[in-house]
Formats: structure tokens, sequence, C-alpha cells
């Protein structure tokens, strides 16, 4: 049952908050049917490149979507602005809390200060970070992942495919969230074909210089990339990794999407023939359990991690191409087991 607490006027509260949210990036809002309960329910903030990324944002905004769907209650989701502060994504964690949304998620690792703030000024409101596993509270849900496990198998699934003996990484940018991803793509070739080369990079140092909503300086990383010779590139850089994706189609080579089943994604269907694999998270799943737990009376807290165990990262099988390679399937099945039973430790870093 819904905590009374949380039950809210709509009319007047819907288009305050609207007006609170324009000034700290832009919000999209949807209720329920007129059937459904009274009351406001989970809310996200989005991380840099937003709504549309074909990547972890969407995915975060799928669990939305499905808790408004089984729980009945008005939503919201908002946009960031560029050149956003801390300051700016607090107030907009805030100004979701007065409004009595609960939970609230931070999507990315960006709003980790800003959720400790919001959290602190609001205890009995349930927050949760995507990608981040640093803020402790007892009103907040740290939603990680072991995207190096996923990695892994992507690099397995690369190192089989690649004809070139090359294969290529692009991280959108230069941090520790990322160097798992390379880290696991890294060590899965290297087990599987010591002799396959690996090519890395990262987009930017820092994601304001645009590492992880650029399309553009993916497509010319991996053009340059497959310029060397890369036949099979893996992007983990969020909306960057769409120009990867383009490069690998015009060049005729294998690309590895990120987070989301990206085959699948609208935006990618003209390049879809050309993704090999994606390495997913399942960022979905995460929001909404999170969703569910405060639906349900018993918010999660703490660390909450996501792994091959239990699911919630993988690599997807959507390209007949990948699922249907008996030989390529088996060495990835081989390679999961041995992660899950601790037979292969999987590097971080």
């Amino acid at each position: 049952m819904r905590r009374i607490s949380r039950i809210t006027v709509a009319g007047a509260a819907t288009a305050s908050l609207a007006l609170a949210l324009s000034a700290c990036g832009g919000t999209s809002t949807s209720s329920g049917s007129s059937e459904s309960k009274e009351g406001k329910g989970l809310a996200i903030a989005y991380d840099v490149g937003g709504k549309g990324d074909q990547s972890f944002n969407d995915a975060a905004y799928a669990g939305l979507e499905k808790a408004k769907k089984e729980f009945g209650y008005e939503t919201a989701d908002v946009e960031p602005t560029d050149g956003e502060t801390d300051a700016d994504k607090e107030q907009r964690l805030v100004s979701l809390a007065k409004q009595g949304y609960n939970p609230i998620v931070g999507v990315g690792y960006a709003y980790a200060s800003a959720v400790k703030a919001a959290a602190e000024k609001f205890p009995d409101t349930t927050f949760g970070i995507v990608d981040d596993a640093t803020v402790e509270a007892d009103n907040v849900a740290d939603l990680v992942f072991s995207e190096e496990q996923a990695s892994y198998l992507a690099g397995v699934a690369a190192a089989k495919s690649t004809k070139t003996d090359v294969v290529g990484f692009v991280g959108g940018v230069d941090i520790p969230l990322i160097h798992k991803f390379r880290a696991g793509f890294e060590q899965g070739v290297k087990d599987t074909d010591p002799k396959v080369k690996v090519i890395s990079q990262f987009l930017t140092q820092t994601a304001e210089e645009g590492g992880f909503s650029s399309p553009d300086k993916g497509k010319s990383a991996a053009e340059g990339q497959i310029e060397k010779k890369a036949d099979v590139v893996y992007a983990a850089a969020g909306l960057s990794g769409q120009g990867v994706i383009e490069a690998a189609a015009a060049n005729k080579v294998w690309a590895i999407g990120v987070d989301s089943d990206q085959y699948k994604q609208e935006a990618l269907v003209k390049f879809k023939d050309s993704i090999l694999t994606s390495a997913m998270k399942d960022v979905a799943k995460a929001v909404y359990n999170l969703a569910k737990s405060v639906e349900d009376g018993k918010p999660a807290t703490g660390i909450v991690k996501g792994d091959l165990k239990t699911g919630e990262v993988s690599l997807s099988n959507s390209n007949p191409k990948f699922a249907d390679d008996a030989e390529l399937q088996e060495a990835i099945e081989t390679a999961k087991e041995k992660i899950i039973s601790g037979e292969i430790k999987v590097k971080s870093s």
C-alpha cells in the first residue's frame, strides 16, 4: 500500500511541478488513467545525453514506464541542461521531492552529491542513484552493476568474430566507471585469443566535454580504429556510441552496443545488421525494482548490485547471425559459467 504521506492532490500541484522544473531542466510528466490511484510515485532525472540516447537513460525510462503501468500512479522524468552544476541537479531532485514523488532516481554517477544533499533534506523519501556506490544514507539505494562481466563476454564475442585480429574499444569518458568496461573487454579478448590486438580510446577526460553525448566524436574515433584494421568495435559511450555504430555500418565491420539492446533501438534500425550484440545492464529492472520496493513498503537502500548471476548484466541475442553461431554461443556460455562460479575473476580496472 502507498503511504499517506505520498498521496498528493493533482491539478495545481502538477502545474507547479512543471514551473519549478522548467528552470532546472525540461520535464516530461505522465499521469495514470482516471482509474489510477491518486498520488505520485517514481521520478527520474536523466544524465547527460538525456532521453533518446538509445542507452542507459532510455533504459531508466523503460523502468519508469513499467512502474507507471503496474502501480497506476503519476510519474515524472526530467532532462538535464548544458553546463549545469551540482546545485542545479540538487534543485531538480528537491523540486521532485517537494511535489511528493517517491522514489526519485538520479540516472548517473554525476548525481552523487545532489542525491546525498536531497536525501538529507527529505529523509522520508527514497532516492536512488545509478552507477554510483559512494552515497551512504538510510534512504538511498546505490544501483550499480558488474559491467566488467558483460564486457568480458563482449570481449569473447569480439575475439571469436574478428578476421583481422584487431578489435577496438571506445570509451566515452576517462573515468573509473568506463575503465570497468575496458578492463573486462580487454581481458575477455586476451583470454579467448592472445594474438588479437585491442585498440582502446577514450573520447574525453570529462563528461562536460561531450564524451557521452557526441555521436560525431564516437564516429571519428571508430573510423580511426577501423583504419587500423579493427573489424569489431565496442563502444561504452552513451549517445556517442551511435556514431561508433554508424561508422561500423558504413565500413561493413561489427559494432558491439552497450547498456540497452541496441539492435532493437528504433533510432539505430538502419544500422542494426552491423550490431553483433550489446553488453547490457538492466537499468530498467533496477529502477523498477526500487519503485516496487517503495510500493511494497520496504524501500531498498544501500548498495544494490546486478551481475551475471542475478541476470542484470548480459549479452543480447537479437542479431540472428550472433544467436545462430553455435561455436560463438558455446564460448560465451562457457565463459559466463566460469565467471559465475568464480573460476574466472574479471578485472574492473
